[in-house]
């Protein structure tokens, strides 16, 4: 897997507005800074080559709804054959590396378990989200849109979770060998450990990865409980981000939940279930102590970007690093395993 390398030849103005708005996502600017070239890209999709062209010369381009002055000085520099300034600023402040270590794990890593698209709270369509994940060098990745409840998420109904599947579907047809999208979810854990979603959906998914989104301070005695019987069920493949805790970025700090680590470990190592370590810069979850403990446990891992744009995808050279400093082997690390190979684990369990 590779990361975002920098642009400097001549492009295309839709290159041009596509890599700004992924790199300012991989740098976690606001929304409404990536969504004016996104928004943009959207428009210059749209125009003939004649007339983007007769737009740059005639300078009208800001006559179109959703281009402003700086969409257009970037496209009008792309469009005569300039690596737009914008661009090159962009690409100068985040010419280092998201992390300095973990490279060559980072280079085994074949796909991605946690991922989201606008059908739930992420800012891309699933098609942009693909052809970024294919850039940097994936074989597959699991899209696992958020579940019904979590309704500030946007959360999908059974509904339109089977739209959902039948456009992944299209996706796979069209892509053919090139790459593999798996049909996902990320479940919220409710109360007392059931799931977030009917079991007749929940088997017609590739991939489910289940997380705890509500009551994050519960007793630890419960939290445990609940915890525990998720990740036995048979039709979950990945504990996502375990703690809940944020450490840093803008939605503030939040305290881990309490819950007994070695148990829900222990039920992970014997459900064959994978320890995600979430590779969000705020999450950092699991905690390094944590980490050890599912080592010992015997688990197996998923490193995953749970990326809400196309440009969160890399965050998973964040927790390469992690991995590697904790000496991870990466044949117990489930997203350097090959598409079929994750399939064939992930189906073992519900046999």
């Amino acid at each position: 897997m590779r990361s975002i390398d920098p642009l400097t030849a001549p492009m295309a103005p839709a290159e041009a507005l596509r890599r700004i708005a992924l790199l300012l996502e991989r740098a976690r600017e606001r929304t409404y800074r990536v969504e004016a070239f996104r928004k943009a890209l959207k428009v210059v999709a749209g125009l003939s080559d004649d007339e983007l062209a007769e737009r740059v010369r005639r300078r009208t381009l800001t006559d179109l709804p959703g281009i402003g002055k700086t969409t257009a000085a970037v496209i009008a520099q792309a469009a005569s054959g300039e690596v737009p300034d914008y661009l090159k600023a962009l690409q100068d402040e985040q010419s280092a590396p998201l992390a300095t270590g973990g490279s060559d794990l980072y280079a085994m890593t074949k796909g991605d378990l946690h991922s989201h698209s606008d059908w739930s709270d992420g800012g891309s369509p699933i098609d942009e989200m693909v052809l970024t994940a294919i850039d940097l060098g994936q074989d597959w990745m699991a899209l696992t849109d958020h579940s019904p409840r979590l309704t500030v998420a946007n959360g999908l109904s059974v509904e339109r979770l089977c739209k959902q599947l039948h456009v992944v579907d299209g996706i796979n047809d069209t892509l053919g060998e090139r790459f593999r999208l798996f049909r996902g979810i990320e479940v919220d854990i409710l109360d007392d450990g059931s799931l977030d979603q009917t079991e007749e959906m929940l088997g017609e998914l590739d991939i489910v990865t289940a997380s705890v989104h509500s009551k994050l301070k519960m007793d630890a005695g419960p939290m445990t409980r609940r915890m525990v019987a998720a990740v036995r069920n048979p039709y979950v493949n990945v504990l996502g981000h375990c703690t809940g805790q944020l450490v840093t970025g803008g939605r503030g700090k939040r305290a881990r939940s309490a819950f007994d680590a070695r148990a829900v470990f222990e039920a992970c190592a014997e459900s064959n279930t994978a320890v995600e370590i979430n590779s969000r810069p705020e999450r950092v979850d699991p905690p390094d102590e944590l980490i050890e403990l599912a080592m010992e446990a015997g688990c197996l891992f998923a490193i995953d970007s749970d990326a809400h744009a196309p440009g969160q995808l890399d965050f998973k050279a964040l927790g390469c690093e992690r991995a590697e400093q904790h000496g991870i082997p990466p044949e117990r690390i489930v997203t350097t395993w090959p598409a079929d190979e994750v399939l064939e684990w992930a189906a073992e369990s519900r046999s």
